[in-house]
């Protein structure tokens, strides 16, 4: 690790790099488009957003045209079902070699990455690219490892995202970590000293995402500092009494905000490889191993750049009586329910705010249609959230009905336009207190499946 900067002090080096390691995290060699690049043409959202909107895509494709992009390294997940997708997996691989090759793609030293970005919603959002050791991670419900989960991992998801990674010989992540720092002791300082690191990028992202800045951080003062404070947070002492939980409990230091399934299929890969390894006998390539690692952002909950929103749920070939009909019927088993029809979208709005200011406890489940706007209302839950409630419901009724198709949806104006679709149905949901994800997930385990996005 002398390469990161050979005029600091090597044994505040090795500090940083040992209470690093106490907390699973490692600094990363990260590969960057060269600099003649058009950047903004390289980078686009994450595979697994916009599922159902393959016209988004189609737009990106348009825009990149013959460019060097990461759209030729992804593979978008409204392709996951087509026939073509084996041969989509193996010109992403192909595609890999030839940027690492010819030079598109060029190996950083090793150093963490601050990153600045802003969207149309926030003026500044801040994040820290690094490391995490997937050892100190399970995805399995109940898990108490040092890096958890916020959501129930759906293990039948997995496979063709480990088969994508299988020959590829680099990653491109798209996972974001959470860290609940409320005295804003780990990034935010690190905006005061972008005179200390280089700048990578500086560039508008593509369809309308907003604009990003990374600066990279070699300076060993800075990394000793990050190091020092992550250790401070994953301190028993810190952990126990900020949350006031037995020793039972084990510490939590990074929860999973967004990319779940992409760290747990990088898991997945990573027990593969080092089943492969054992059997070999090559069990001294584990430590160091690069597919035992994942590069991942990590943003504090209270960063004020960061806003939960809910995400929607879509129904697809779905009969709107049949499914209200059905929910009455499952819902009943074990509370009162009311439905309530609107004329309006700022009716149905109006009533959701009515009955969540009675604080009488019930959970709402406003629902859109082509054949009407309501409200389901379960007087008496037995789940925490209004999320929890109807993915109870949608979990059961679509292992019934094998027609049916779900996806998940951000924004009020998708699940509107979508949800009005013959034979689509669609559900808006609340958002979550931020500020209870922590202890949430410490106290009751993972979320239910796609209970927030971390916005834009």
């Amino acid at each position: 690790m002398d390469a990161i900067n050979s005029n600091n002090n090597s044994d505040t080096l090795t500090k940083a790099i040992n209470l690093l390691d106490s907390v699973g995290v490692k600094i990363p060699e990260v590969l960057l488009p060269a600099k003649n690049t058009d950047m903004t043409k390289w980078a686009v959202v994450a595979c697994d957003q916009y599922t159902s909107q393959p016209e988004y895509w189609e737009q990106v494709e348009k825009i990149v045209d013959d460019n060097p992009s990461a759209l030729n390294l992804i593979l978008p997940e409204v392709y996951l079902e087509k026939p073509d997708v084996d041969d989509r997996i193996e010109n992403i691989n192909k595609s890999m070699q030839v940027y690492i090759d010819n030079g598109t793609l060029v190996s950083q030293k090793p150093g963490f990455i601050y990153v600045d970005r802003r969207t149309n919603h926030v003026s500044s959002r801040k994040g820290l690219i690094l490391l995490i050791d997937l050892e100190k991670y399970d995805y399995n419900k109940g898990s108490q490892t040092l890096i958890r989960a916020t959501e129930k991992t759906v293990i039948e998801r997995l496979p063709p995202r480990v088969k994508i990674r299988k020959n590829a010989p680099i990653e491109l992540p798209h996972i974001q970590l959470l860290i609940d720092d409320p005295e804003k002791t780990v990034i935010e300082p690190l905006a005061e000293k972008t005179d200390l690191m280089e700048k990578l990028y500086d560039f508008e992202l593509m369809m309308n995402g907003g604009h990003i800045k990374g600066y990279k951080i070699e300076n060993s003062k800075l990394i000793n500092n990050i190091a020092s404070v992550l250790y401070n947070l994953a301190q028993p002492e810190t952990f126990y009494e900020k949350y006031g939980v037995s020793m039972e409990k084990g510490i939590l230091l990074f929860a999973v905000g967004d990319g779940n399934h992409s760290l747990a299929s990088a898991k997945a890969h990573w027990e593969n490889v080092k089943a492969k390894l054992t059997s070999e006998g090559s069990s001294d390539e584990l430590e160091n191993h690069p597919a035992r690692y994942a590069m991942a952002e990590v943003i504090n909950v209270h960063d004020d750049g960061l806003i939960f929103e809910p995400i929607h749920r879509i129904l697809f070939d779905v009969s709107f009586n049949v499914i209200i009909e059905a929910m009455k019927t499952y819902f009943s088993r074990y509370s009162s329910v009311n439905i309530k029809i609107f004329n309006s979208k700022n009716d149905m709005l109006n009533e959701e705010k009515k009955i969540r200011s009675s604080n009488k406890g019930s959970h709402i489940l406003p629902f859109v249609s082509k054949e009407a706007l309501g409200i389901i209302e379960v007087e008496n839950p037995i789940h925490n959230l209004d999320v929890a409630t109807l993915q109870e419901f949608l979990d059961k009724y679509l292992e019934q009905n094998k027609k049916a198709k779900i996806d998940y949806i951000h924004g009020d104006d998708i699940v509107t336009n979508l949800g009005t679709k013959e034979g689509n149905m669609g559900f808006y949901l609340p958002s979550i207190n931020k500020h209870e994800l922590f202890r949430t997930v410490i106290l009751d385990g993972t979320l239910p499946r796609k209970t927030f996005s971390m916005g834009e």
